[in-house]
């Protein structure tokens, strides 16, 4: 099944980037085949960026993805385990490093199950900064949270992006998230498989398209 078509946009370095749209838009779908988990049918992707060590690429998955059968710091250890040669000390150093970043660093022999959500998320972004990729994606990193927690990730991820000097590449579908953080977005529409429109929130807010209207509106399109 093809959900979006001729679709072509660039990120620039350094930016906040939104891919929204409505659910089976596409969105988290997209956010994969860029980073390499999934093959597109047609088309190609380039990617100028380039890792000390590992891929150039950290991602977190929507609902964190973590192992529930390690702790924390066992959990962000994981890609240095895979791609660095690095002895078991250093490694722990790095994964408390990381977690320290996000604010967990008391939580580093806790297992998941016993997190709330928000630390889930937050120990999901720790993991995918592990190898200090200079391009993070994060695929909902907001959703199922409450107001408080959510406008708390907000901020995590912006202050993340200016001190480590990281390009994002964010999914979401919430309102205040996107005011929030992103500095550049596209929309995508199902019924198309098109990018509806592009650009500062701001500029799609004020957008003449009925779809975009509705969209950050929080209208239904048929009544």
């Amino acid at each position: 099944m093809v959900l979006l078509e001729h679709a072509s946009f660039d990120v620039r370095s350094g930016e906040i980037f939104g891919i929204l749209g409505k659910s089976a838009a596409g969105k988290s779908t997209l956010l994969r085949v860029l980073a390499g988990l999934e093959l597109p049918f047609a088309g190609t992707i380039e990617l100028h960026a380039a890792a000390a060590i590992g891929p150039a690429i950290g991602v977190m998955f929507q609902q964190g993805a973590l192992f529930g059968s390690m702790t924390l710091c066992e959990n962000v250890a994981l890609p240095l385990r895979r791609w660095t040669d690095l002895p078991p000390d250093a490694i722990r150093a790095i994964a408390r490093a990381k977690l320290r970043l996000v604010g967990l660093e008391a939580a580093e022999h806790v297992f998941p199950s016993a997190l709330s959500g928000g630390m889930r998320k937050r120990a999901a972004i720790a993991r995918s900064l592990a190898l200090e990729p200079p391009l993070l994606m994060l695929d909902e990193p907001s959703s199922g949270l409450d107001p408080i927690t959510s406008a708390e990730i907000d901020q995590l991820i912006l202050t993340l992006a200016h001190r480590l000097g990281l390009t994002v590449i964010v999914v979401t579908h919430e309102l205040g998230s996107i005011d929030a953080i992103v500095d550049t977005c596209i929309l995508l529409d199902r019924d198309t498989r098109s990018i509806l429109a592009r650009g500062a929130p701001r500029e799609l807010r004020a957008s003449t398209i009925p779809h975009v209207q509705h969209f950050f509106r929080r209208q239904p399109e048929h009544l």
